[in-house]
């Protein structure tokens, strides 16, 4: 009963922790949009991608035609309603609340924070700008959440096709700068539209949740490997009898695609249960048929 009781103490106290830090993560990457806005993107006077574009082309359109000087997170916070509710109906309930957290930290730190100019070159704003906006997207995922507007959209529509949809959202930017280019000047648009790619590249490469990667085992001991896959990402595998040409010994080849983020523990955990296996990694560019993908919370 003791035990019992110091099982379920320890399982809370381990859930407690975890949450605290996500939040600590997500106030991390609340800071660091919100700096960058004030810092390369004010200096550069760049319009970024997402909603976050389109609230700045919204308080520019209604600062330029209407006279209105618009509060920044107001604006963000109203376009962020959709979003936030298909979030909540297809995502994950929970990680959609920690996006809400995200999106209304983030935003009244833009409009308390002041301007701080550290460049003036507007291609190296673009650039650094993109790469911070790319580090925060990474940092947020990580931490189980998102910036809100598209890139809620855009783990939503890779929800439902198991694969990146970041280049998706990128054609999505590009009419809103395009808008903005129409309007305010082509040449600002166009840096924008890099600033947005370099982003969108970046985030791409680091953040691997959609991307599969096959695995290849020579192996031994069959079982202990695909208990080993199965017990870490809950996918299957398939075994095939094979020899080696060297020894002409027989040896078993385990087939088994799993998601790119999960690759480096599942090969470490096997070569923990099999010191002589011999593992081959490969990208996956394309799977057709059923694959698991563990589910936001």
């Amino acid at each position: 009963m003791r035990q019992t009781v110091h099982k379920i103490v320890k399982k809370h106290m381990e859930g407690v922790g975890a949450h605290l830090r996500r939040i600590m993560l997500i106030l991390i990457a609340a800071v660091i949009p919100a700096l960058n806005m004030k810092t390369f993107i004010r200096a550069g006077d760049l319009f970024p991608g997402g909603f976050t574009g389109l609230t700045l082309l919204i308080r520019h359109v209604a600062h330029t035609y209407f006279s209105l000087d618009l509060p920044y997170s107001p604006v963000m916070l109203v376009i962020n309603v959709i979003p936030i509710v298909i979030g909540f109906k297809y995502v994950g309930r929970r990680f959609t609340l920690y996006t809400c957290l995200m999106v209304v930290i983030s935003s009244v730190l833009v409009d308390i924070f002041p301007d701080l100019a550290i460049i003036d070159d507007v291609l190296l704003c673009a650039v650094f700008g993109g790469i911070i906006a790319a580090f925060c997207g990474y940092l947020c995922l990580r931490a189980g959440a998102s910036g809100g507007g598209t890139e809620l959209i855009a783990i939503f529509i890779s929800e439902k096709c198991g694969r990146d949809a970041w280049n998706y959202m990128l054609v999505f930017n590009a009419v809103i700068l395009s808008i903005a280019g129409a309007i305010f000047g082509w040449e600002r648009a166009l840096y924008s539209i890099f600033f947005q790619f370099s982003a969108t590249q970046l985030l791409n490469s680091i953040y691997k949740r959609y991307q599969k990667t096959t695995l290849l085992v020579i192996t031994n001991r069959p079982d202990d490997v695909y208990r080993t896959i199965h017990e870490i990402t809950n996918h299957d595998a398939t075994v095939f009898k094979g020899t080696g040409c060297y020894l002409r010994a027989e040896r078993d080849l385990v087939y088994s695609v799993v998601a790119a983020d999960e690759v480096q523990k599942v090969a470490r955990k096997i070569k923990e249960v099999d010191t002589l296996a011999f593992i081959n990694i490969l990208h996956s560019k394309q799977i057709l048929g059923r694959f698991f993908l563990r589910p936001n919370d």
